[in-house]
């Protein structure tokens, strides 16, 4: 489950990062790069969280 929501965060953080490159090389708009960095906020802060945290010690 760990390495399942690892993959959605890093997931979520590309589409966060990608746009704004895409959009800087003339191959995005900005209406798109607004949803889809929308979504990729999203995922991240709702499943970064659970895989980054620490154990805590016994």
């Amino acid at each position: 489950m760990k390495i399942f929501l690892a993959g959605i965060a890093w997931l979520g953080l590309l589409a966060t990062v990608l746009p704004s490159i895409l959009v800087f090389a003339g191959v995005m708009e900005a209406p798109a790069h607004k949803a889809v960095m929308g979504v990729g906020m999203v995922l991240w802060f709702a499943a970064a969280p659970f895989f980054m945290k620490e154990k805590s010690p016994p």
